[in-house]
């Protein structure tokens, strides 16, 4: 089953409950943005060090694609922050999963040196910036969250997911219902054209864009149609991310992002499916086999449920008759029961004991 929001590619799974909306996909997978390194320190990056500002120098990590982003773009970012020089990280948008929006030309001043930065930068590019407190937090820094001595040099590590030009600098929060919806209706769309090109991460950055718009705390605050519509968005966009993760085998990411959209649909057959597929290639069958029993609950005649299911059954048996053999060559055949060889010289003295009780008895008759 590997329908994805939006449809991008030839189905190579069920199809039950596809729709207009949706984006089939060959041996569904997703990608999520991730740094390339661990995060612990600024990466080490050898690139040259290109000059934007007297106070802001940039070193590419990753190239991007496209175009820059205009004055007033909204901007999607994720970055970590550290103080240079030391192993002070302030801050990691990657690790709380929530990329930021920041308007180009309206960033607070604190970021100022942030925003010239992402304003060199491309779609899908990653690089490390280096700020100088001036364009920082200044002479005073910041005792509250973010914690930030005075005076302090920063370094980051940045990737632009993409970026917004429509509505000139409108911010989400300025935004309504209707209008973050369509927005990220619109970034789904572009993802699944890109999904189509096989141009997964590009797709990816498109979906979380999309998602982006749809933040937690705005759909904490919508009801009924309005919240109904959002979703309508967001859940295929998860999907279609989860597609693109198990075509990269990242599967313990797909397994999250279809575990978002089970948390609003226990019953969504897509995400069961998906699901159960990243679980059974990491190898945790037992759980793969209960998605795939729940989507087969809401979609019995599904061939691809059914098939996939029918593959476990096979690989169990598979390994039990491995599990045999191995069994069977450690410890050994039977050994078979020899029959024992005979005592000839007991043979012969039980023989003749007999023979003389015979005799004995022989004489005795006659006597009488």
């Amino acid at each position: 089953m590997a329908v994805v929001e939006e449809d991008a590619a030839p189905s190579a799974g069920p199809a039950a409950g596809s729709s207009d909306n949706e984006i089939t996909v060959e041996e569904a997978s997703f990608v999520h943005s991730e740094p390339p390194q661990d995060g612990s320190a600024p990466p080490v990056v050898s690139s040259d060090m290109e000059v934007l500002h007297d106070k802001v120098k940039k070193q590419v990590i990753k190239e991007g694609h496209g175009r820059k982003p205009l004055k007033f773009a909204t901007c999607f970012v994720h970055y970590r922050a550290w103080v240079q020089g030391s192993s002070h990280k302030f801050e990691d948008t990657w690790q709380e999963q929530h990329p930021i929006e920041l308007v180009l030309g309206k960033e607070k001043k604190q970021m100022s040196g942030l925003g010239i930065g992402v304003g060199s930068m491309k779609s899908g590019e990653c690089a490390l910036l280096h700020v100088d407190w001036e364009l920082g937090y200044g002479k005073e820094g910041s005792f509250s969250f973010p914690n930030v001595p005075p005076m302090a040099d920063l370094v980051y590590e940045v990737e632009l997911i993409g970026f917004d030009d429509v509505k000139e600098g409108k911010a989400r929060s300025d935004m309504t219902v209707e209008e973050r919806v369509a927005t990220a209706d619109r970034r789904k769309i572009e993802g699944n054209a890109y999904f189509k090109e096989k141009k997964l991460e590009e797709a990816m950055q498109q979906y979380e864009m999309a998602i982006a718009y749809m933040g937690d705390d705005f759909m904490f605050q919508l009801f009924g149609k309005y919240r109904d519509m959002a979703l309508a968005v967001k859940n295929p966009c998860h999907l279609n991310m989860a597609a693109c993760l198990i075509k990269l085998k990242r599967f313990d990411e797909a397994i999250a992002q279809c575990s978002i959209v089970l948390s609003e649909d226990e019953s969504n057959v897509k995400a069961l499916f998906r699901r159960g597929k990243a679980k059974s290639e990491l190898g945790q069958t037992e759980s793969a086999r209960e998605d795939f029993l729940k989507a087969k609950k809401y979609s019995p005649e599904d061939k691809e449920i059914l098939r996939e299911l029918r593959l476990l059954a096979e690989q169990d048996k598979a390994l039990y008759q491995k599990q045999k053999e191995l069994y069977k060559g450690l410890f050994g055949p039977r050994p078979e029961v020899k029959p024992k060889k005979a005592n000839y010289l007991v043979v012969f003295w039980q023989w003749l004991v007999s023979f003389i009780l015979y005799l004995a008895r022989m004489f005795k008759r006659k006597k009488e």
